[in-house]
């Protein structure tokens, strides 16, 4: 029997400081710059110091791009554009600093860490300290099969608490979360229409690498049959995770809550991340007050996610690119609330001069 209680996290997770966030508000109020000429900053501003129970606010100064690595047996059906199997060349292209996510972070002097889960190559071909905290090679074909067995789920749930718990002892003060997965979308999809009651074409859409429109046909047949398979499974969210997530997901999942527990805000990226923050909220309803979303990646089943989330993602450039990308992106806005919110002056409220006692007005 499982000794992982999910039910602990609604215990161990508080909100960000109401009282704090109040004295932020009570503060802008008072900076040079008037109320509201900052637009969303102000809001960003406010959220920071009572995640960090600060006011001022500090600055954002030792965040870390965290991306999760998998393969998804479903990705065999051919619902990717990228070949089943192949998760473990986008891992490569992040390591050797070829991916978009990994220009942008050497551009802001952020680290990159990649957690090997479940990717389907041999260990051995990659850095220890990436694969260290796998779980298995690859992950079940969700349509007809389990993606994980019971063990395999919870320890993938816990790699991703171990994680979590590195980066807050690290000193990490914000995550930029994403996920390397071919076949993950699918899964992603599946997850959310499962939780939020929605058939599967409402949910699916192209992945980062457009498919076409017979892919498209199959990925939606996919997530058909995995949602027949998830649905007897929704009351018990590690189960869900077993039988149509896989272990990359199930490993963000326990990111997710953990990093809300140990006060460590998290930027989400795509479609893959939004999925398992809507999963971890069903676990504990404060966490989502822990997260933000980075930017809204086109994809349909990521904005249902957030509206049931009630997040509102910060930029909307169209960017499909997936792997932290849309994250990392949002990090310079986060970073520049911070900034302002910590280091703009307090306004000097002008002095009228009295008048003179008994003074009497000027005769023409």
């Amino acid at each position: 029997m499982s000794s992982l209680n999910l039910d602990d996290f609604s215990d161990l997770i508080e909100r960000p400081d109401g009282g704090v966030r109040r004295d932020a508000e009570e503060r802008r109020q008072r900076l040079s710059v008037p109320p509201g000429a900052l637009g969303r900053l102000d809001e960003l501003g406010e959220w920071l110091a009572a995640a960090q129970s600060s006011v001022p606010v500090k600055p954002i100064r030792h965040p870390r791009v965290v991306l999760f690595a998998g393969d998804h047996g479903v990705a065999g059906a051919g619902v990717s554009a990228r070949p089943a199997g192949s998760a473990h060349t986008l891992v490569r292209a992040v390591l050797a600093g070829e991916s978009p996510v990994s220009v942008l972070a050497r551009g802001s002097d952020v680290p990159v860490r990649v957690v090997d889960v479940a990717l389907d190559c041999d260990p051995d071909e990659l850095p220890d300290d990436v694969v260290r905290h796998r779980v298995r090679r690859g992950s079940g074909r969700i349509d007809i099969e389990d993606a994980l067995g019971a063990e395999e789920a919870e320890r993938a749930f816990r790699a991703g608490m171990a994680v979590a718990d590195e980066e807050a002892d690290a000193g990490t003060d914000l995550v930029v979360l994403g996920d390397l997965s071919v076949g993950g979308t699918t899964a992603a999809a599946t997850l959310i229409a499962a939780l939020c009651g929605t058939d599967a074409s409402v949910v699916t859409g192209r992945g980062g690498r457009p498919i076409d429109d017979l892919a498209w046909m199959r990925k939606c047949a996919a997530v058909r049959d995995a949602l027949r398979r998830a649905r007897p499974v929704l009351g018990d969210q590690l189960q869900l995770l077993q039988t149509v997530g896989g272990a990359d997901l199930a490993a963000i999942t326990g990111f997710l809550l953990q990093s809300a527990v140990r006060r460590t805000p998290v930027i989400l990226d795509g479609v893959v991340s939004a999925a398992c923050a809507l999963v971890a909220q069903r676990v504990a309803f404060r966490a989502p007050d822990w997260w933000l979303a980075g930017q809204r990646s086109g994809e349909p089943a990521q904005a249902k996610a957030l509206d049931r989330l009630a997040v509102d993602p910060l930029l909307d450039q169209g960017v499909t690119a997936g792997e932290g990308t849309g994250a990392m992106l949002a990090l310079p806005l986060v970073r520049a609330a911070a900034s302002l919110a910590a280091e703009l002056p307090v306004a000097v409220a002008e002095s009228v001069p009295d008048d003179p006692e008994g003074a009497a007005p000027d005769e023409e």
